[in-house]
């Protein structure tokens, strides 16, 4: 076995490409509150790099630069305002017709789109995503807004007509539901964080908005934006130590919908903190343990092909990842060593090195929580299948293949979020619904087979296990315009551009007796513009 040097892949700050390197530290000293850029003279939390520097004294992580780390009083402060822009939905804001909120929307995009360069770099040096995948999240960030736009261009044009049963005349459309606190994931800091943001948002709610933790600076550069293109308090962001200033938002009962993406044990405890529980509305994306199911009938090639990008794609640190791999014992041999030999073929380093499939991780304890996986799993059987699996170097992990993985295990049920494989094999198809049933996740799970008959006989009990089954390709979460969402532990509410349209906002209708004067009356109203909700306005 050849043993790789992981060292070598850190360099010099001279040595990083003059285009990626980081000029200057980014040492926010100002958040965005009740429309005003306010400054910040306390305490800040100083951004580690998940890239390590070579220098005399050692690999050190380069400092990024430093944000806020405010407290309660500001966290209230930005509530406050939120509450007061919404103003019991009588805001300027929630009352704006839908044409002048996406008109708002739209003039946010274009200048966010000035920023594209700075946030990409952000992106790469925050969290270690490599150059291209950084720069494919901001701009599918930017398609996700102008497909939101159009599909409440959409919305609208079908609720502008009246409708009219059993002598009662009406008009229904969606209302917003208040104020909104989003938090994002910090694997998809920009992306994810705006799937829900921007939704929410264009429905005409109000924010108070808290950057993950790894990934806050990237925001930064997006803040004048936010207080340029939306009305005083509708948008507010809040910055501290989420432990310290979440609870008594909760706890106020001020917060009407609560969004996060990230632990189902921290969206738990949130929701059981609020006072009127059945006041709140809660859209989640938590955890997912994706399984993958390879017959005796795959097309081995395919599936390991698919394999290896469902579960090694950014470092394995997304929740649509490939988190577990059933293979029918028959194939287990010849599939482990075709695996092995692709995750060997992957190109490993820095974020800005062209074709970089694996990078550094951002979360400080995660090369350690891998080890003790693994050396888990070796205490109850199991082997390192690759060569060089499992080897790390400060902020770096080499992807790691376990076989067989079995029900002792930590990997068995534990979401790693990491670039380490558990393969399991089977001898029965049963054994793995079984695996799906027993699992407190319930997002997605990847089916490989060249059999109809058998494909058929697992999509009919898995579609009541899990939201979605792929046949024959890893589980993702786009195109965007379908459902995202998960049983179980896995997520509350949907998500898509339509349907986030929908989990932002609640239907509601004005109706009337159909008679001379209630029709002069509403003809009136419509003719006038005098009403932003009761409006026949065609939004092309």
């Amino acid at each position: 076995m050849s043993v790789i040097d992981l060292s070598s892949i850190f360099v010099e700050e001279q040595q990083i490409p003059e285009q990626h390197r980081l000029m200057e530290e980014v040492h926010q000293r100002e958040y965005l509150s009740n429309g005003e850029m306010l400054p910040w003279n306390g305490e800040v939390h100083t951004v580690l790099s998940p890239v390590c520097i070579k220098t005399a004294q050692g690999l050190k992580r380069k400092v990024i630069g430093t944000y806020p780390l405010c407290t309660e009083k500001e966290s209230f402060e930005a509530l406050d305002a939120a509450v007061a822009a919404y103003d019991n939905g009588r805001g300027i804001w929630p009352t704006m017709s839908v044409a002048d909120r996406i008109d708002c929307v739209d003039k946010f995009t274009q200048r966010i789109i000035l920023k594209k360069d700075e946030v990409v770099k952000l992106l790469m040096w925050e969290i270690g995503k490599s150059h291209a995948d950084s720069v494919k999240e901001f701009d599918r960030t930017v398609e996700y807004i102008y497909a939101t736009i159009d599909a409440l261009k959409d919305l609208d044009r079908q609720s502008s007509k009246f409708s009219i049963e059993q002598g009662i005349v009406a008009q229904i459309r969606r209302s917003p539901l208040g104020v909104v606190l989003c938090m994002g994931p910090f694997n998809y800091p920009l992306n994810e964080t705006f799937t829900t943001l921007i939704p929410a948002l264009i429905m005409g709610n109000t924010l108070l908005f808290k950057p993950p933790k790894h990934g806050t600076l990237l925001h930064y550069p997006l803040l004048e934006a936010f207080r340029d293109c939306f009305p005083k308090g509708v948008v507010n962001t809040i910055y501290g130590r989420g432990n310290k200033i979440i609870p008594g938002l909760m706890q106020s009962g001020k917060i009407n919908v609560l969004t996060l993406i990230g632990s189902s044990k921290v969206a738990d405890e949130l929701k059981k903190l609020h006072p009127k529980v059945n006041r709140l509305r809660a859209i989640l994306g938590l955890d997912a343990k994706n399984a993958a199911i390879i017959t005796a009938n795959a097309d081995l090639k395919l599936a390991v092909q698919e394999t290896l990008l469902g579960s090694l794609s950014f470092n394995g640190q997304r929740c649509t990842a490939l988190k577990i791999v059933f293979v029918h014992r028959t194939l287990a041999d010849a599939f482990l060593e075709l695996l092995a030999e692709a995750v060997a073929k992957l190109k490993y380093g820095m974020p800005w090195e062209d074709g970089v499939a694996i990078t550094p991780l951002p979360e400080a304890h995660k090369p350690a929580y891998l080890k003790e996986c693994i050396d888990d799993a070796i205490a109850h059987g199991a082997r390192v299948v690759n060569e060089n699996g499992g080897l790390s170097n400060e902020s770096f992990f080499y992807p790691a293949i376990i076989y067989p993985v079995n029900k002792e295990m930590k990997l068995w049920e534990e979401e790693q979020f990491g670039p380490v494989i558990p393969v399991v094999p089977f001898d029965d198809l049963e054994e793995t619904i079984e695996y799906l049933i027993d699992s407190t996740h319930g997002q997605q799970v990847s089916i490989f087979s060249n059999d109809d008959e058998e494909i058929a006989g697992l999509i009919d009990p898995l579609v009541n296990q899990v939201s979605r089954v792929n046949i024959n390709c890893q589980c993702q979460r786009g195109p965007d315009v379908f459902p995202f969402t998960g049983r179980k532990d896995s997520a509350e509410g949907t998500l898509s551009v339509v349907d986030a349209l929908r989990s932002f906002s609640i239907r509601s209708l004005v109706a009337t007796k159909l008679n001379d004067t209630n029709k002069h009356l509403l003809n009136a109203i419509v003719e006038g513009n005098s009403s932003n909700f009761l409006s026949t306005k065609f939004l092309f």
